[in-house]
């Protein structure tokens, strides 16, 4: 790792740990911890945020709305149409990828830069949401169920499973 990439990753922590209720470019800052502990520490901070945010089929699914209801729901879909992926591994690639925020966004990669950055909990870019929704969830790629179940099916399509994905996807 350059000294210019930890400088960077520092300052973007810092920056997440100090403004997550309030900046958008704390949800970036999240994606770019290296480690799931560095992830787990600032989801720490921000957890109450995190959890109420809104999916638009939870309240009607029985499901709890935060991230253990998300993901449970998301298995539920993923199993009846027979994409594969476990508890763990959803929850791990989550917590790597947005620190179990919904509302992560990155701002700063090459997706960004063209103009598509990655959203939500697994940091789908849209045209990737689009060409791998799954029916019977949101059409928003910000639906936290929306979101995951895309993202699985993607990872099936790519990987054989999102429980095979161990980085950046």
């Amino acid at each position: 790792m350059t000294m210019t990439t930890r400088t960077r990753i520092a300052r973007l922590r810092t920056i997440g740990l100090t403004g997550l209720a309030t900046t958008g470019a704390a949800a970036a800052a999240l994606t770019l911890m290296p480690t799931t502990a560095q992830a787990a520490e600032a989801t720490q901070a921000h957890i109450s945020t995190a959890v109420t945010a809104s999916s638009s089929n939870s309240q009607k699914s029985g499901y709890a709305n935060n991230l253990d209801g998300w993901i449970k729901q998301s298995l539920r879909i993923m199993k009846s149409k027979g994409i594969p992926g476990s508890y763990d591994g959803l929850k791990r690639n989550i917590m790597r990828e947005s620190g179990g925020n919904p509302s992560a966004q990155n701002n700063w990669d090459v997706n960004a830069q063209k103009g598509t950055p990655s959203k939500g909990l697994l940091q789908v870019i849209d045209p990737t949401f689009n060409a791998y929704h799954v029916s019977g969830t949101a059409k928003s790629v910000t639906d936290p169920v929306a979101n995951i179940t895309a993202a699985a099916n993607y990872a099936a399509h790519r990987y054989g499973s999102i429980d095979n994905v161990n980085s950046a996807y």
